[in-house]
């Protein structure tokens, strides 16, 4: 049986405070007070801003705001910020992207920009009658929308396409318009679901007063944005001579060995779903983590990129692995619909901050960024797992939350960080250790 002793009417309107006592109530220790207060900015502004992005705010949650310098992107150099609670992925992206920019750095480009929306809906007539007034209805369409899209149109983005899609031999009179669109530096959402519903509206009233049509039911079911964007790709690729040795030797085995060990493991995640869900989640530990930086919607990126995986009918890997007699060439394809202008971009300040030590990239730019640091992340992993194994550098970059979670000292801490150097890192043996240390004092 629930306990409806929690259950709570109009705690939307209760100021903040009423509903950190109400909270208070529901924890054992009574600290939720103390606790959500000590996250809320000191600046009483920049909390105002916090509190209007979303609904109930009653603190904020912090995650480390991380950067990894020494990427080479086209020549250009980066310090790419990263939000992420993973100290291993910053460290791991850092190192790939500057062994990277001593042989040339990363390559990459912007292959298109194309965004989708949707306005599905039901029809009880025929397909032909809908053909025989489609370019009439299109004209309407955009005359219709001219409003919506002329500051858009102005920047050279706006509606490139509205196609009629016809699925009523899968399910029974559901038929959809898709369009195109091009959002220039913005992400768009808000953009692309205005010009959404009012073509669901004139599609409606068309239909409706149209003397040969009327007679046949038209319902608009819904409009809304596709967050599935196959068409805005940007690939990022590095490569280099093998014959010149230009990669790390694997053991005693040397670059051949270690290039083709590389190139098997991302084979399997070609062909692996298991492997490739793993191998495309440390891809996007590093995409997240500049999307997050930057205020862009890493939820919507993330369900984009795992869809594209599986668009051949089979998750698989979204980069790629080729070598020859004498290069070492690996690289990434990801969809990715970002934005640098409105929303979080320019409210937040650290994703604004963000933006500017990235020298204020357009939309395009940003995708290239972002690419880059899922490629670097790709590379240090599958470099690890080919070699010490994945464990070695992260337990080593987590000891320090090891220590935090035993709480050490600042002295105990450091023995402990010393002594750990060239050993194997285990929370176990760093129990033992710091218990050994104590005992020593005692």
């Amino acid at each position: 049986m629930s306990d409806k002793s929690k259950i709570i009417s109009g705690f939307s309107k209760l100021s903040k405070q009423q509903k950190i006592d109400w909270l208070n109530s529901l924890t054992s220790h009574s600290k939720a007070d103390a606790i959500l207060k000590e996250q809320l900015a000191p600046d009483p502004k920049t909390q105002n801003i916090f509190d209007g992005l979303s609904e109930n705010v009653v603190s904020n949650f912090v995650l480390p705001f991380s950067v990894a310098p020494n990427f080479l992107i086209n020549g250009k150099s980066y310090c790419v910020p990263m939000v992420i609670e993973e100290s291993s992925v910053v460290a791991a992206a850092a190192s790939a992207a500057k062994f990277w920019a001593m042989r040339g750095g990363i390559k990459t480009e912007v292959i298109s920009t194309t965004k989708l929306g949707q306005v599905h809906f039901s029809w009880d007539g025929t397909s032909e009658e809908l053909h025989l007034i489609w370019e009439e209805l299109v004209e309407l369409f955009l005359v219709a929308t001219e409003d919506l899209t002329k500051n858009m149109r102005a920047r050279g983005g706006g509606i490139k396409k509205i196609e009629l899609k016809d699925f009523s031999h899968i399910e029974p009179d559901y038929y959809q318009i898709l369009v195109s669109f091009d959002t220039k530096d913005s992400m768009g959402a808000n953009f692309i679901n205005s010009i959404l519903e009012r073509i669901g509206d004139i599609l409606e009233d068309f239909v409706g007063s149209h003397p040969q049509l009327k007679h046949h039911n038209l319902e608009v079911i819904m409009a809304i944005l596709s967050n599935y964007t196959p068409d805005c790709i940007v690939r990022a690729s590095v490569e280099c001579r093998l014959d010149k040795e230009d990669l790390p030797h694997c053991g005693q085995s040397g670059t051949m060995a270690f290039a083709k060990k590389i190139q098997k493991a991302v084979r399997i995640a070609e062909i692996d779903p298991y492997r490739a869900t793993t191998h495309n989640k440390g891809i996007f530990n590093g995409v997240d983590a500049v999307i997050i930086a930057t205020g862009n919607d890493f939820r919507a990126v993330e369900a984009c990129g795992h869809t594209y995986a599986g668009r051949n009918g089979q998750y698989a890997s979204l980069s790629h692995c080729e070598v020859t007699e004498t290069t070492f060439k690996f690289w990434l394809d990801l969809p990715l619909a970002v934005g640098t202008v409105g929303g979080l971009t320019t409210l937040h300040p650290l994703a604004k901050l963000s933006l500017e030590l990235l020298g204020n990239p357009s939309a395009e730019e940003l995708m290239q960024i972002v690419a880059a640091t899922g490629l670097m992340q790709n590379y240090a992993a599958l470099k690890s797992l080919v070699t010490t194994g994945i464990q070695h550098g992260h337990m080593k970059m987590h000891l320090s939350n090891i220590v935090n979670h035993l709480e050490a000292s600042p002295a105990e801490t450091q023995n402990i960080l010393e002594h750990f150097q060239e050993k194997k890192v285990t929370f176990t043996a760093v129990r033992d250790y710091l218990a050994a240390i104590r005992r020593q004092k005692v």
